[in-house]
């Protein structure tokens, strides 16, 4: 061996992350990529799509001369009974069923995360007193304390929309621009009370399920070496031993917010949601199951997106579970 060979460095060879592997095993699962693509596709047509001027008609607009007309160039989607445009309210229904599921998740697994957390890290005692109130609360008749906290809160709806289109619309504005602001916006805080009253009690099984991890984690030799270097109990759980424990509640928020939005389109579908004139998808699931057999594209189109929304998360929830477990996989 030549001393210029026997000098020459091994090349360093890159480590990779838990995150970078995960990301690697979902880019190969097709179906979950797939399912993240469709979902961005609806999330921006309902988003973007509504919020060009003149694009879509009113969703709210009557035009009886036009009522029950099936898809054509005029109306790609056709109209209902009082002549109003099916893809404009799906469109601006799919906002108010994408808000519920997303915002009532971001509550319900931020109560859940923070519960299970300090219950897992705690332990003994206080640990068992945290866990019997999830049972009690487990025992309740979750339907009938939705409806009645929705109720309670509601008063405080009308004050929270004038407020939000005030600001949105800006000091000033004409009595058009406050009416087209007041279209998109009514709706999701009229469904405020609705949101807080499903995300304060839905975060139950998300507190069991991070309670686990928080146990798991903490009994790992980084965590006791962080206890011997003096580090605070709220830096040890929220720095160290939750961003090790993201997995699994990356991978149950996937898989709540369908049910969420499934939820929502019952009550809905109940009258105890969205109230008319303007619509969810649950809504517009209710209206075209009661003339399916008339007009069968009123119940077809916000079924089918109502449907492809829900197949998809689902999918991309498996998806994310197999890559960020990491059993799931042998390189």
């Amino acid at each position: 061996m030549s001393a210029a060979t026997a000098n020459t460095p091994l090349p360093i060879e890159q480590g990779s992350s838990l995150w970078k592997d995960a990301a690697l095993r979902l880019r190969r699962n097709h179906a979950a990529i797939s399912s993240l693509v469709i979902l961005t596709l609806i999330f921006l047509a309902c988003l973007i799509l509504p919020s060009i001027p003149g694009l879509l008609p009113d969703p709210n607009a009557l035009d009886l001369p036009n009522k029950n007309n099936p898809p054509s160039a005029s109306h790609w989607f056709g109209t209902d009974h009082l002549g109003r445009d099916i893809l404009s309210r799906v469109l601006y229904g799919g906002r108010i069923t994408i808000a519920v599921g997303l915002i009532t998740t971001t509550v319900s697994v931020t109560i859940g995360v923070c519960w299970g957390a300090i219950a897992g890290y705690v332990k003994g005692l206080f640990d068992d007193f945290m866990m019997r109130i999830v049972d009690i609360l487990y025992a309740l008749p979750f339907l009938v304390i939705v409806i009645l906290l929705g109720q309670t809160l509601e008063p405080l709806t009308n004050d929270l929309t004038d407020s939000t289109v005030g600001l949105i619309a800006g000091e000033g504005a004409s009595m058009t621009k406050e009416n087209a602001t007041r279209t998109w916006v009514e709706p999701i805080t009229s469904l405020v009370p609705l949101f807080l009253a499903i995300g304060a009690l839905s975060w139950l099984t998300v507190s069991r399920i991070v309670r686990a991890q928080v146990r798991n984690v903490a009994s790992q030799d980084f965590v006791e070496a962080s206890r011997s270097l003096g580090l605070g109990h709220f830096t040890i759980l929220f720095k160290h031993i939750l961003p090790n424990s993201l997995g699994p509640i990356i991978v149950y928020t996937t898989l709540t917010i369908p049910s969420i939005m499934l939820f929502e389109a019952t009550l809905s579908f109940l009258g105890l949601g969205v109230k008319p004139p303007n619509s969810s998808w649950g809504i517009l699931i209710s209206e075209g199951a009661d003339r399916m057999t008339a007009n069968f594209w009123l119940l077809f189109f916000p079924s089918l997106f109502f449907a492809t929304t829900l197949f998809a998360l689902n999918f991309l929830g498996d998806g994310l579970r197999d890559a960020l477990d990491p059993k799931s996989s042998k390189d």
